[in-house]
């Protein structure tokens, strides 16, 4: 059973419109097939911010360059080309407090979520207490818990260095 809601809301007004500019049959299907296909992948884009977790949106338009000066900005653009996820490589953020890291990690998981990756933003916390309480349950609830982690193409893990972490918490995390 296909819906095709975007279709079946304007079929008839661009109908009507393709009528009065003389088009042909074959661009009025056009232009229904490239409505439909635009409004699932915007209903796409959003399941995956939503999905991704983030406290807010950012982009790397709204980052203020200025602060810290001694950023490498060639360096971010070219994470933002994403090509760390096609081969499967870590990105770690190292900085001092207030310098941006969760900033330019949410911008780059925004910008993974719109060409089409799946992401999750967690703490280092919440997967810990996550998998802790999982393994506490056993085997088969840890598993469970840690496909929620792995599952995702990006998996954006922020305040790693925050609190400190106990043997069994590491031993989950890393």
């Amino acid at each position: 059973h296909v819906h095709l809601h975007d279709i079946q809301s304007h079929s008839h007004g661009l109908a009507i419109k393709a009528a009065e500019q003389q088009r042909s049959h074959l661009d009025y299907l056009e232009k229904l097939g490239e409505g439909e296909a635009a409004m699932r992948e915007n209903r796409s884009i959003e399941r995956r911010i939503k999905n991704a977790r983030f406290p807010v949106l950012k982009s790397l338009d709204d980052f203020q360059w200025s602060w810290p000066k001694k950023i490498n900005r060639a360096q971010i653009h070219n994470l933002f080309r994403l090509n760390f996820i096609a081969t499967q490589t870590n990105i770690v953020l190292i900085a001092n407090v207030g310098l941006g890291k969760t900033h330019l990690s949410i911008a780059l998981g925004h910008a993974a979520c719109l060409n089409g990756h799946s992401v999750l933003f967690t703490t280092a916390v919440d997967i810990i207490q996550t998998l802790s309480a999982a393994a506490s349950i056993g085997a088969g609830a840890l598993k469970r818990s840690m496909q929620r982690y792995l599952k995702p193409a990006l998996l954006i893990c922020d305040e790693v260095g925050y609190l400190p972490i106990d043997k069994l918490g590491a031993d989950l995390l890393f």
